[in-house]
C-alpha cells in the first residue's frame, strides 16, 4: 500500500539543486526514509534521471555496507561507524560524468564525519545531496548548524489527517475516531487490531523515543523523564509552569526536581519532536509572554499510549490535532491572549491559536459543539475583543454548523477544516 505525501514531495522538488544539503528531520517512524528512498526515488526515475546518476545508500543496510567491503555486524560489535575515507572514494568512483547525480543518504549519522563528508560532496557542481537521520543528533533541531548554513531542512510530521484518511476504507467519524486515538505513525495503517495498535506505540515510546533522549543527554535517572511526560500527556492544551510541575514532584512523587531541570527535559522532549510548545502571545500589547506555555504532541497515539490510553478526552485531543493540522500547513502557532482592562481590574481571555503564515493571519477557536446561542457566546468571547481585521474562525466537532455566525465569524466543520487544504480561505 503506498501513501502519497504530495506536500513533501513537492518541497522536495522545489529544493532540487539548491546547492543545499536537503535534511529530512521529524519523529522516528514518521516516514522520513520512505519519502526519500521510495517516493523522491520513484519522481526522479519519472522525470527522466538516469539510475546510474542516482545513489541510494542506506547506513543501516548490511546489503549496502557489503559494497564497501565492510561487515554491519562488525562495525555494530565494535562500536564503530562506516569510514568517511571509504565511502567517499565509493562514491567518488561512481561519479563519471559531468551529468547531474542525486546522493540519497539514509542514516547518514552512521557515517564517521558525515558533516566533513557531505561538506566536501556539496562544492560539486553536479552533486545534488539529500539526508535523513534518526539518531538523537539528527532528531535535534541543532543538527542545522553543522553545515554552517549549507543544509535545508524539511520537517515531516507523522501522516496528518488527510493522508491518514486516503487510505482508510471507513467512514469519517470512524476513521476520525481511530486517528484521535491511535495517532498518524505511517506502520498503523497496516495493522488491523486494536491490540496491534496499542502495543506497536508502547514499545516504539519506551524503546526508541525515550531511549534516544537518555542516551543523547547521559541521563543516569531517566525516571522524572517519565514521570515529566506522563503529566505532559496528561495536561495537552493546559497551561505548563515548570516551577509548578518542580513543585508537584515534590509534594506528590517525592522526587527533587528543580526548575532547570524540568525546562530542560522538556526542551529535550521538543529537541526529539515529540512534543511543540505554544508561546502565549498577548495580541494587542504585540509581545510574547514565556511563561506559563502549552504543550502539545506531535503524534496524538505517542500521547495516548504513554498514558495507557486513558483521558481520551474529545475536546483536547481535538485541539491537539487542530495544533498538529495548523503546522502541517505551514503556519507558525502561538496561543492568543487579550487583556482587557476595566478601572483598576485586568482580565485575560485566550484564544486558542493565532496562526500566521506570510502576510495572513487567522484567529482560531476549538469548540465541541455549539448549540445554544450561549455557547456561541462563549466560545467566541476572545474574538470580541480583538479589534482588529484578521479572519476569526470557529472549529466545531459536533453539531449543526452555520457557516457564519451572528457576529460575522467563520464556523467550519472539522471535516470541512481537515479534508480541505483551504478551508480557511472559504
Amino acid at each position: 500500500m503506498e501513501i502519497k505525501r504530495d506536500s513533501y514531495l513537492k518541497q522536495l522538488i522545489l529544493r532540487k539543486n539548491n546547492g543545499l544539503v536537503k535534511v529530512i528531520t521529524g519523529i522516528r517512524r514518521c516516514g522520513k526514509s520512505y519519502l526519500l528512498n521510495i517516493i523522491f526515488y520513484s519522481y526522479l526515475k519519472g522525470s527522466g534521471v538516469d539510475e546510474d546518476h542516482i545513489i541510494r545508500f542506506a547506513f543501516d543496510a548490511d546489503s549496502d555496507i557489503s559494497l564497501l567491503g565492510l561487515n554491519i555486524y562488525d562495525l555494530i560489535g565494535n562500536k564503530q561507524k562506516v569510514p568517511a575515507r571509504t565511502f567517499s572514494e565509493f562514491i567518488n568512483l561512481r561519479l563519471k560524468d559531468d551529468k547531474q547525480y542525486y546522493l540519497l543518504l539514509d542514516e547518514v549519522q552512521l557515517l564517521e564525519s558525515f558533516e566533513f563528508v557531505l561538506n566536501s560532496f556539496i562544492r560539486k557542481p553536479n552533486v545534488d545531496i539529500y539526508v535523513t537521520g534518526s539518531n538523537s543528533k539528527f532528531l535535534s533541531s541543532d543538527f542545522i548548524t553543522e553545515f554552517a548554513g549549507r543544509g535545508d531542512v524539511i520537517h515531516l510530521f507523522p501522516l496528518n489527517f488527510n493522508e491518514f484518511n486516503s487510505v482508510s476504507k471507513k467512514d469519517f467519524n470512524t476513521t476520525f475516531s481511530e486517528y484521535l486515538v491511535y495517532g498518524g505513525l505511517p506502520a498503523l495503517t497496516l495493522m488491523e487490531t486494536e491490540a496491534q495498535k496499542s502495543t506497536y506505540l508502547k514499545s516504539t515510546l519506551d524503546t526508541v523515543y525515550l531511549r534516544d533522549i537518555v542516551n543523547r543527554y547521559g541521563l543516569k535517572d531517566d525516571a522524572i523523564l517519565g514521570d515529566l511526560l506522563n503529566i505532559l500527556a496528561s495536561g495537552i492544551s493546559s497551561l505548563v509552569n515548570p516551577n509548578r510541575i518542580a513543585k508537584t514532584f515534590l509534594s506528590v512523587a517525592k522526587k527533587n526536581a528543580s526548575p532547570i531541570t524540568i525546562a530542560n527535559y522538556i526542551k529535550y522532549f521538543e529537541e526529539s519532536f515529540l512534543v511543540k510548545s505554544a508561546i502565549r502571545y498577548d495580541v494587542k500589547g504585540r509581545k510574547y509572554i514565556n511563561t506559563p506555555y502549552k504543550i502539545y504532541f506531535e503524534d496524538l497515539g505517542i500521547r495516548n499510549a504513554r498514558i495507557n490510553f486513558r483521558q481520551l478526552e474529545e475536546t483536547h485531543l481535538l485541539e491537539n490535532l487542530i495544533y498538529n493540522e495548523l503546522r502541517f500547513r505551514g503556519f507558525e502557532v502561538d496561543v492568543g491572549v487579550v487583556e482587557v482592562r476595566n478601572d483598576n481590574e485586568s482580565k485575560q481571555y485566550e484564544i486558542d491559536f493565532v496562526a500566521n503564515l506570510g502576510s495572513k493571519r487567522y484567529y482560531i477557536q476549538s469548540a465541541y459543539e455549539l448549540g445554544t446561542e450561549e455557547k456561541i457566546s462563549q466560545e467566541t468571547r476572545s474574538f470580541d475583543m480583538v479589534n482588529d481585521s484578521f479572519k476569526k474562525i470557529l472549529i466545531v466537532r459536533n453539531g449543526t454548523i452555520p457557516l457564519r455566525s451572528d457576529k460575522g465569524y467563520t464556523v467550519l466543520s472539522i471535516k470541512d477544516f481537515l479534508l480541505n487544504k483551504n478551508s480557511l480561505d472559504l
